[in-house]
């Protein structure tokens, strides 16, 4: 089967764009909101736009001293910014970095003695891009943790994200569907003060979805260096893909490798009931993502009582690299997953696969791995730079070197790949992926 390696679920949110606005961190809401007179806040720049509108935000510090609501108790929830009106289907309300430049919300100075979501996202068909998103806090340890970016809409678009250093995690999907996280990183978030142990709540990203929201993907995003895990998907009732993502270092104190006993230090968490067994569970899909590192698991099934699918993935020197734990309808442990073409190498390889549907995997083959079957072995360079277009950068690390034995050793999974079959692992040997997504850039 020969095709380009083509990414699935594109969208177009460039159709019949409309006006454009601008903001700047020295700008007035008093102002008109063109290029030369722009408009001080994000909540100002809502309530003038319509959908297909655009807002461009102009480099510099954003800073948020306090919340829009009034905690009530310290354990409810207040939001710093909330974006609740929608655009429509063809002409998305877009909230864009003006390009090369950096707009940083920053909500470290807040005091609110409460939860905290910095940007609260309940309307749909919003499109945000290039922000910097960082330090949401929390002042006491009575709940589990803050939130960079919380959504509850539907048909988003979360483009070119970088959220950090916020005590909880970075971003969230809890409801809504058809939402796209794209080409995001999401690091060193660290929740010292959660109520069940420092580090236990602070993932990269999350999406803890109700039944009958599908269509959530995050792609071609990133998770370093965050106390819990990588990526989150406990608790959801809708289905979910992960695919072209890269995992690593959870489960420690930020910049070190220090143990946190509460931090879970799961790369890709792909699914779980809390450890219980529910009968509306669904299936989730990690594919063509790259785990290591990982205190814990690079990729981890979580108790979760249907197999879920993980295809081409790449998992390295992790604690384990793979654990497939299940839950049975007794409530007893059952091994379960759907896993075909992927690698393992290094660190300890497998966790409770046994009995699993288990094919085509490198562990599952007469293949004997070295640092030969890959161009590089390096844990170096993953965190650099994205391309122009915020892909991901291009790294030789655990691409597979010509004359691998793991090159044309997969199975057809209805995926497309190069050659006779597919390759094992995260990449596939003479392909480039396409853009996700068609964004047309007006003129400003």
């Amino acid at each position: 089967m020969l095709a380009p390696l083509v990414l699935l679920t594109t969208f177009s949110p460039a159709t019949a764009l409309a006006a454009a606005y601008y903001v700047a961190p020295t700008g007035s809401d008093a102002a008109s909101g063109t290029k030369a007179e722009p408009w001080a806040s994000i909540a100002h720049a809502q309530d003038k736009v319509e959908a297909g509108d655009r807002v461009y935000f102009r480099a510099g510090t954003y800073e948020y001293t306090k919340a829009v609501n009034t905690c009530a108790s310290q354990t409810a929830t207040v939001n710093a910014i909330t974006l609740n009106k929608s655009g429509t289907s063809g002409k998305l309300i877009h909230y864009w970095a003006y390009p090369g430049e950096t707009p940083i919300f920053d909500f470290s100075k807040m005091q609110d003695d409460c939860r905290v979501k910095g940007f609260n996202v309940t309307g749909s068909f919003i499109h945000l891009k290039g922000l910097e998103i960082t330090g949401v806090p929390q002042h006491n340890n009575r709940n589990h943790e803050s939130w960079g970016v919380w959504i509850s809409g539907s048909d988003n678009v979360f483009e070119q994200l970088n959220t950090h250093h916020n005590m909880g995690p970075g971003l969230f999907i809890k409801d809504g569907g058809n939402n796209v996280v794209l080409n995001c990183d999401s690091h060193h978030n660290y929740d010292p003060l959660t109520s069940n142990g420092a580090g236990q709540s602070a993932d990269g990203f999350g999406a803890h979805i109700s039944a009958g929201h599908p269509g959530n993907v995050f792609r071609g995003c990133r998770a370093w260096s965050n106390t819990d895990d990588g990526f989150d998907l406990i608790n959801a009732y809708s289905p979910v893909t992960i695919e072209y993502s890269w995992a690593w270092l959870q489960g420690y104190l930020p910049g070190t490798k220090t143990s946190l006993p509460a931090g879970n230090g799961n790369g890709i968490k792909a699914g779980g009931y809390g450890g219980r067994y529910v009968s509306n569970g669904v299936k989730h899909t990690v594919r063509f993502s790259v785990a290591f590192a990982n205190k814990v698991a690079g990729f981890y099934a979580n108790h979760h009582p249907l197999a879920l699918d993980f295809f081409n993935n790449t998992s390295f020197d992790n604690g384990v690299n793979f654990d497939m734990l299940g839950i049975d309808a007794n409530g007893q442990a059952i091994n379960l997953g759907n896993l075909r073409n992927n690698i393992a190498y290094k660190g300890k390889l497998l966790r409770n696969i046994s009995g699993a549907d288990d094919a085509n995997n490198a562990w599952s083959l007469p293949v004997t791995l070295t640092d030969a079957d890959f161009q590089s072995v390096s844990d170096r360079g993953w965190d650099g730079p994205r391309q122009a277009d915020g892909s991901l950068p291009v790294l030789t690390s655990m691409h597979l070197a010509v004359g691998s034995n793991l090159i044309d050793k997969g199975i057809d999974v209805g995926l497309p790949y190069q050659g006779a079959a597919p390759d094992l692992g995260a990449f596939e040997t003479g392909t480039t992926t396409t853009k996700a997504a068609t964004v047309v850039t007006p003129s400003m």
